[in-house]
């Protein structure tokens, strides 16, 4: 049986995105069109799925990394922030933008809040096995 760890990253992440579209719980705030992803950032993300590709690859870290905070997915997520002549600096990514998407995943049912982190559920385990059955 094939599972998330099988399955090559990027094909999973769109995948899923394409199949949390069709999730009701799920949809991109009013704001999304205009907020930066985090500080390192000039401009905000210019995908127009962008929202269901970052909630599927949350769900993916979720799934591999869990349990897991915001915090530790900030970090994650950051980059290296141009600062002009001076050296560049490693930054953390904005938080709403993944606080809502965990939030939207909970409310769905694939993760659960947990005091060490947020977990996957079976709900969200067996959505993201069958996903990767599909594209196995």
């Amino acid at each position: 049986m094939k599972t998330v760890y099988d399955v090559p990253p990027d094909k999973m992440i769109g995948h899923v995105a394409d199949k949390l579209k069709a999730v009701s719980e799920i949809q991109p705030p009013d704001w999304m069109g205009f907020a930066k992803t985090g500080p390192h950032k000039q401009r905000a993300p210019q995908l127009d799925a962008f929202w269901y590709t970052r909630c599927a690859s949350l769900l993916r870290k979720v799934y591999v990394n869990g349990p897991v905070g915001v915090s530790e997915l900030r970090r994650q997520y950051g980059g290296r922030k141009n600062r002009g002549v001076r050296p560049d600096k490693k930054v953390r990514a904005g938080g709403s933008i993944i606080r809502k998407s965990l939030q939207q995943l909970e409310k769905a049912g694939f993760i659960e809040t947990k005091k060490t982190g947020r977990l996957i559920t079976a709900k969200g385990k067996s959505f993201m096995d069958k996903a990767a059955k599909e594209i196995a």
